[in-house]
C-alpha cells in the first residue's frame, strides 16, 4: 500500500497518537494583522463555540496556570482565579508567551503545554457535554478535532465555569 497522503503531523498530534487519543486534523487559513494579537482566521464555517482558545495566565500563587474557553467568549480571570486556588490571574505579557508555553500567540495547545510543562489546566465546563471541540495543535491555523473528556484525561485538566457572563 502506498502512503497516505495528508498533512504532516505535528507535535501534539504525535502526542495524541502516542496515547491512542483519536483526532481529525484541520487546517485554517489564518491572516496575520499589523500586531501580534492581531490574527484573523477562516474557521470555514464551523460553530465558533466548538473552537477553544488556550489562554495563558499567572497566578499569584500557582505561577502559570492554563484556560480554555470557546473562541466566542471571554475567560473569567476571577473564577479561574478562584478555581486554581489563586487570588489573583493575569494574562502572561505577549512578549512572555513563547519563554512560558514554547508557543507563539495563536498556537498555544493544552496538549504541548501539558507535556512540556505540566501547568495546571482548566477548560470551560460546557465543553463536558459537547461530543467534540477544537483546540490548536501547536502552530497557527492548524488544529485537532478530538473528545474534550479525552483531551481533559491527557492533560490532567479540571472542567470549570470559565465564561465570563
Amino acid at each position: 500500500m502506498g502512503k497516505k497522503k495528508g498533512i504532516k503531523k505535528t507535535q501534539v498530534e504525535q502526542i495524541l497518537d502516542k496515547n491512542n487519543i483519536a483526532y481529525e486534523q484541520f487546517s485554517f487559513a489564518t491572516v496575520q494583522g499589523k500586531n501580534a494579537r492581531d490574527l484573523h482566521m477562516d474557521h470555514q464555517g464551523i460553530d465558533e463555540h466548538l473552537i477553544y482558545k488556550t489562554l495563558v495566565l499567572t497566578g499569584n500563587v500557582t505561577g502559570p496556570v492554563v484556560g480554555v474557553v470557546p473562541i466566542d467568549r471571554h475567560l473569567d480571570e476571577k473564577a479561574l482565579a478562584r478555581v486554581s486556588g489563586n487570588k489573583k490571574v493575569d494574562m502572561v505579557p505577549l512578549k512572555d508567551l513563547v519563554k512560558t508555553t514554547g508557543y507563539v500567540h495563536g498556537a498555544n495547545t493544552p496538549v504541548g503545554i501539558y507535556e512540556k510543562h505540566h501547568y495546571p489546566i482548566y477548560i470551560d465546563q460546557e465543553a463536558q457535554s459537547m461530543d467534540f471541540i477544537f483546540v490548536s495543535s501547536g502552530q497557527v491555523g492548524r488544529s485537532v478535532k478530538l473528545n474534550p473528556v479525552d483531551l481533559a484525561n491527557l492533560v490532567h485538566a479540571d472542567f470549570a465555569p470559565l465564561q465570563k457572563q
